[in-house]
């Protein structure tokens, strides 16, 4: 019965990390915040490190401290930071290596996939904080509609 408890609240985890970043970014990176995060709107000059990795290494942290916190136990917390930890590499995979092919390119055909790419670079076409967000999803669907 445990692993069940285990496993959901894992998942949980991830589920909830991706509101939470969506939130964060919406209205925390675009929004106060955006003196750091605008460092990864750099229209292509992705350095291998950019000021906008600390919130990764922040959550990164995080984790690391859940896991260790929990692992005498194996209460929540281990569970929680192993969430925690597998979006963080969900998140590196999807948006680093295929959205931004900050590393050797992640090639696919896939149209759906190929859609929210190109939803993503125009989000970033803008340097300004507001109203980027919302452009690149709207100028996506448009295009997605079309065909």
């Amino acid at each position: 019965m445990n692993i069940i408890i285990y496993i959901s609240t894992t998942l949980l985890t991830i589920v909830l990390m991706e509101v939470l970043s969506w939130a964060m970014h919406k209205y925390l990176f675009h929004g106060p915040l955006w003196f750091i995060h605008k460092t990864h709107h750099g229209h292509g000059k992705h350095k291998w490190f950019e000021l906008n990795d600390l919130f990764s290494i922040l959550f990164a942290s995080l984790s690391l401290w859940l896991m260790w916190a929990g692992h005498f136990t194996s209460d929540y917390r281990l569970w929680i930071g192993i969430g925690i930890s597998l979006y963080g590499i969900i998140y590196f995979i999807f948006h680093d290596w295929f959205i931004h092919n900050r590393f050797k390119p992640f090639k696919t055909n896939n149209s759906y996939l190929l859609n929210i790419r190109r939803a993503h670079k125009i989000h970033h076409k803008s340097m300004e904080k507001w109203p980027s967000e919302e452009f690149g999803l709207l100028v996506a669907r448009k295009r997605y509609e079309k065909k």
